[in-house]
């Protein structure tokens, strides 16, 4: 065996400063307002203080402090089909579990310092997810290998904590900037049998920044734009694997068994650009809009650092460690995407209000294609709505179908060669969210 695949490791550790079903590892579930319009125009609506978690330059729009907080229930389905190795001879059928559910938090709040600057913060999720996919294992032949390096169990969580000033020029454009410091923790385990092949446990911080802008040509039409700059992370904790190398070179085995720990793993994270339009064309019905770009194309390969190897029981040198450096554990040369949204939102009268989006999210995965990334173009279906129990205090719920295409795909396992699957994956989301302005 070759060192084990590890495509899910990039989930578990990956803290992405960016926003599951969305292209790459990305995640939209930031507030019950942007849910329930696509998060069309989401850069630049301002209706509450959860605009803070895609342009820091909208809070110039506040007059009043405002906080919002809330959840979304994300009830995610990813389907692995017809998994087939060994030139379709060994077949290890179909899952319909391989996703699962997740409850994501978040808090925006909002400060006018004065009628030029404001400052804000929000804690917030951009990523958490959980996938397995153990149980295909479970159909193989006695005696038969598997590809135990593509199947596993993965969980992860990541909290984002910004802290944002803007500042308003003139009556026509206002300009912002936040920090981001994004904590993730993440746990993943391979086995074969009763054999733990990858067990990593890990956690860390890393800092990025976001800058964006508004222009109000008057009050019912306005424009935002923004640049999320998102950091290579340096992720610490337990990262351990077994894999087979060729150690005849050295005068040792040419398949020996190697347990090799790593100090940490490097993750390059992508870049997005975000650009929004609001139009207030009645008193009652506006349209509002985005286009984003995520520059997916930096997400190239992990690398684990600082990796030491011991030769495991039973063989020529058994107990020698070995320098093992630095290792690309998994290349991906995904392609960057575009994002496309558009909303309508109606005002029925004072105490309620309606909304609904449709988005287009290209997928990532260019010519390396990934069981463990069922990734796709997918397209969101969202629906939303406000009540105002009075002027100060609204509550909001939102609901989104997502529904990705249907992928033919081979992945290669340092196991077993060329696997054959079709992935697929969808899901509802849930969001509700309180909002008061003071």
């Amino acid at each position: 065996m070759k060192t084990f695949n590890k495509t899910l490791i990039a989930v578990s550790v990956a803290l992405a400063s960016t926003q599951t079903l969305a292209s790459g590892f990305q995640l939209n579930s930031q507030s019950a307002t942007g849910m329930g319009r696509a998060f069309a125009g989401d850069a630049v609506i301002a209706d509450n203080a959860s605009v803070l978690s895609r342009n820091p330059a909208a809070m110039a729009l506040f007059d009043k402090d405002a906080i919002s907080f809330g959840l979304t229930y994300a009830d995610i389905t990813v389907d692995v089909k017809d998994v087939n190795f060994a030139g379709g001879a060994i077949d290890l059928g179909s899952i319909d579990d391989a996703g699962s559910s997740k409850v994501i938090p978040n808090i925006f709040y909002i400060h006018p310092i004065d009628d030029k600057f404001a400052v804000g913060f929000a804690a917030f999720s951009n990523f958490g997810t959980g996938t397995d996919a153990s149980s295909l294992s479970k159909n193989l032949p006695a005696g038969s290998p598997a590809p135990y390096d593509l199947l596993g169990e993965t969980e992860v969580t990541t909290v984002n904590f910004n802290a944002s000033v803007s500042y308003r020029i003139n009556d026509m454009f206002s300009i912002g900037a936040g920090v981001d410091a994004i904590y993730g923790e993440g746990r993943l385990t391979r086995n074969a049998g009763t054999t733990p092949l990858v067990d990593v446990d890990a956690d860390g911080w890393a800092f990025g920044g976001i800058v964006g802008a508004t222009v109000e040509l008057d009050k019912d039409n306005r424009f935002g734009i923004s640049y999320r700059f998102s950091p290579t992370v340096n992720v610490k904790g337990d990262i351990n694997t077994i894999s087979t190398k060729d150690l005849s070179a050295v005068g040792l085995g040419a398949k020996t068994t190697l347990a090799t720990s790593f100090d940490s793993l490097d993750v390059p994270l992508a870049d997005i650009f975000q650009f929004a339009g609001f139009h207030q064309l009645t008193s009652k019905f506006a349209v509002h809009y985005t286009a984003q770009y995520t520059q997916w194309g930096n997400f190239d390969q992990i690398t684990a650092k600082d990796g030491v190897a011991t030769i495991l029981p039973g063989q020529a040198g058994a107990g020698t460690q070995l320098q093992a450096g630095d290792v690309a554990l998994k290349e991906y040369q995904w392609k960057d995407s575009w994002l496309f949204s558009l909303g309508g939102t109606y005002t029925i009268n004072e105490q309620f209000t309606v909304r609904a989006g449709y988005m287009h999210d290209q997928g990532v995965v260019d010519e390396i294609s990934s069981i463990s990334f069922p990734d796709s173009d997918r397209n969101w279906y969202t629906a939303g709505m406000s009540y105002h129990i009075n002027p100060q205090n609204t509550v909001d719920f939102g609901i989104a179908y997502i529904k990705g295409e249907e992928v033919h795909l081979i992945e290669n396992s340092a196991i077993t060669g060329p696997v054959n699957a079709v992935t697929e994956s969808s899901g509802m989301y849930y969001s509700v969210q309180y909002s008061y302005q003071f």
